[in-house]
Parts: C-alpha cells; sequence; structure tokens
C-alpha cells in the first residue's frame, strides 16, 4: 500500500513551491527528503524543508538563479546548494554515492539512483521521500516501520557506517533520545561502543555541537546513560563525573517537576566534575561558545543556595542562573521555596549613590568607593531594603568611616 505524506503548513510556502518548479528533472524529482518527511509523519513541527535532486549542483544553480532565486553553494562539493527565497533556506543536495570515507568526512560522485542515495545515509527513519506532487513516501529500508515502532536503526552494518564518519556514533544517541523510546538495537549499541575511539578523530567543534544537541533535547537520561555506560565519553569528556548519569537524571526530574526551561549550563555542569579549574579547561578544550563557559563559572562560583540567599545570588549573577543554581546544588527541601522566591522577582538597584556619601561629609577619593561597596554589601544581606533603610545604612557607614579617619 503506498504511504501518503499528510498535509502540514510548511508545504504550502510560495517560496518553496517556485523551488520545487524550477527543480522538475527525469529522474523522479525533487524530493522532500530527510526530518522534513519523518516529523511531518510523527506529527511534530517542522524546522527545515530538505530536497533532493538528480541534478548536478552547477545545474540546480542555474535554475535557480534564472528563477531569480538566491544560490548559495554552501556545500558545493558534496552536491548541497542553499535556495533562499522569501526569508527562508531551502537546502538541495544532488543525490550521491559514496567512493571512499575515513571515518571523518566522505568522497562523493553524484547519482541518480534514489535508492543509492538512501543507502548511503545513517538511519532509516532520516532515508524517507516524499514526491512533493503526489505526497508518495519512499522508503527503502522500512523507516516508516520503526517511526511506528519507536525504532533507531542504522541502514545496513551498524558497525560499517561508524567507520564511515564516527560523528555517527554521537548522532546515534541524540536521535535515540528524540525518536527511540521504543525497542533499543543491541546492534548499534555494541558497534558504537566499538566505535568510539574514533571520536578522536573528529574536530571539537563538531563533538561539541553534537553534545550541546544531546543535552538541548527535553529528556536525555537514557541516552546519556547508555553513553557512559558504554564509554562513548572517554575519548573526548575524561572530566565526566563519576555520578554524571544519576545527576543528570537527577536535574531533568526535578526540571519536569517543578516545570523549568532545558539549561544548557546546568545540563553540562550534571555531567562534569564541580571544579571550576577543570570545567573550565574542558569548555575550552571543546571550543564550546564564550556564553556557555562564562555561564559554567558563574554557576559553580556560587555559594549553596537556599532561601535566604538565592536572591542574594540572583542580584549578584542574574536570575537564570540563580535558578540553575538551586536545580543542581539545593538540598530537595529547599528547591520550590528557592524558586518561589525568584518568581516574578526583579534585581532592584541601590539607590545610594557615592555623592549622597560626599554631601553626608566623607572626603572625595577612594574611600568613597570602599563605603558604598560596604552599604551595598549589607542591603544585600538585609534582603534589598527600601530606600529610607538605605540612607540609614549610609548614614552608619558614613559614620564609621570618619570615626576610622579621625582615630587613624
Amino acid at each position: 500500500m503506498t504511504k501518503i505524506l499528510p498535509d502540514a503548513g510548511w508545504q504550502h510556502a510560495q517560496g518553496l513551491k517556485k523551488v520545487l518548479a524550477l527543480l522538475q528533472d527525469a529522474h523522479g524529482g525533487p524530493r522532500y527528503v530527510g526530518g522534513a518527511v519523518r516529523d511531518t509523519l510523527l506529527g511534530l513541527p517542522v524546522a527545515d524543508v530538505d530536497i533532493a535532486t538528480a541534478l548536478l549542483p552547477l545545474e540546480v544553480i542555474d535554475r535557480l538563479e534564472s528563477g531569480g532565486i538566491k544560490a548559495i553553494p554552501t556545500g558545493i562539493e558534496h552536491g548541497t546548494i542553499t535556495a533562499a527565497v522569501d526569508g527562508k533556506n531551502y537546502e538541495i543536495t544532488t543525490l550521491r554515492r559514496d567512493v571512499a570515507t575515513d571515518g571523518r568526512r566522505a568522497t562523493v560522485a553524484f547519482a541518480t539512483d534514489w535508492r543509492e542515495d538512501a543507502a548511503r545515509r545513517d538511519f532509516t527513519i532520516n532515508a524517507l521521500y516524499a514526491d512533493p506532487a503526489t505526497g508518495e513516501i519512499f522508503d527503502y529500508f522500512d523507516g516508516s516501520g520503526d517511526l511506528q515502532k519507536r525504532r533507531l536503526r542504522f541502514i545496513g552494518d551498524a558497525h560499517q557506517r561508524i567507520a564511515e564518519d564516527f560523528l555517527r556514533i554521537l548522532r546515534y544517541f541524540r536521535f535515540l533520545a528524540r525518536y527511540g523510546s521504543g525497542t533499543l538495537d543491541p546492534e548499534a549499541i555494541d558497534a558504537c561502543a566499538a566505535g568510539a575511539h574514533g571520536l578522536t578523530a573528529l574536530s571539537r567543534e563538531r563533538i561539541a555541537q553534537e553534545l550541546t544537541r544531546i543535552l538541548a533535547l527535553k529528556d536525555p537520561v537514557v541516552s546519556v546513560g547508555l553513553m557512559v555506560t558504554h564509554g562513548i565519553f572517554t575519548p573526548f569528556l575524561p572530566e565526566l563525573s563519576a555520578t554524571a548519569a544519576d545527576d543528570l537524571q537527577r536535574l531533568v526530574e526535578r526540571e519536569q517537576k517543578f516545570a523549568q526551561p532545558v539549561s544548557l549550563p546546568a545540563r553540562f555542569l550534571a555531567l562534569v566534575t564541580s571544579d571550576a579549574i577543570a570545567v573550565d579547561k574542558v569548555t575550552a578544550r571543546l571550543k564550546l561558545s564564550n556564553k556557555l563557559r562564562e555561564g559554567c563559572a558563574r554557576r559553580l562560583q556560587a555559594p549553596t543556595p537556599n532561601a535566604g540567599n538565592i536572591r542574594a545570588i540572583a542580584y549578584g549573577t542574574d536570575i537564570d542562573t540563580a535558578r540553575d543554581v538551586v536545580m543542581l546544588f539545593a538540598a530537595d527541601c529547599d528547591v520550590q521555596n528557592c524558586l518561589a522566591r525568584l518568581n516574578g522577582w526583579e534585581s532592584p538597584s541601590l539607590s545610594i549613590k557615592g555623592g549622597a556619601l560626599i554631601e553626608m561629609g566623607l572626603p572625595t577619593g577612594p574611600l568613597v568607593a570602599q563605603t558604598l561597596q560596604a552599604i551595598e554589601t549589607t542591603w544585600v544581606e538585609e534582603e534589598f531594603p527600601d530606600k529610607e533603610r538605605q540612607y540609614a545604612l549610609a548614614r552608619q557607614a558614613v559614620n564609621t568611616a570618619l570615626s576610622a579617619i579621625k582615630n587613624a
């Protein structure tokens, strides 16, 4: 029985229709491929639409440009051209077959055989094609059956597919976390474990990208637990905590229980040692973004949170950092109260400025900044009292400073 792609809003974009009309050929294309087909079958939102074609890359460029569509040669050596139209990008890739692989990259030859193109893809659920005109789905390796069973399988021999590109190990666990809630494929898990040593051949950027994608998923606990058990982290993350799987599970359970958003810095810190120097080294080695590196550092520098100090932590950092510190480090009995004290709270500003201290009699110079800092410290300790109390603290601090000058 012919399977038909369900109708979805993304299919009606006028820019997409224009691109497809320009790519008609004698080999049954163009066709939607990969994630757009997979996620539409699952009833999930579609972010990116990829198109496969038998046309050669230069022919794709010529056709797009002849139709007034911008063609970007984003990966022309591997057959990929990006069509930019109506504010959206569509990746168009020529059918391919692998000529040679070395575990990091492949040398490809362009082809016109759809099954041959499907056979070089990683997982059965990613090798689904659909005819834009009729909706007919072309499924060469029972990917739709695997989708129904929520089963993740490599196409062909798992060991061979991993040897072609070791990044497929991390991709396997990412897709497993998102789509693979059914029966595990023992062959795939064994192949990932056997090939984990090959991850050292990959660039740190490629590893970091996949790792952060895994951690950003709603619930990566099972996948990460399997990765820990089978030594997947060993080649690139020796700083992995001995309790990483349990710590991540605890964090995810708290996120779900208290309806908190996923935080990448918190997820990352759940995996690694809590030593700030070691964390800084690993984030630098993996070339993680400065934002993520700095976020990890702020969270590790904060004191152990409780209801009494959580607003002070937020004042000294930011609300997101304080919330993550709670999720990571607060005692179970403190989590709810800490989050309640952060909910809807806006960090206040100290009303007292240096000029006011000078008007109170404090001489100009470094002592003004020192006294202002002392006032702020007390104000934070007292839970941010109002302006009247701030001025009382200021007068007290100025008197103390003046007394110290007099007695010096």
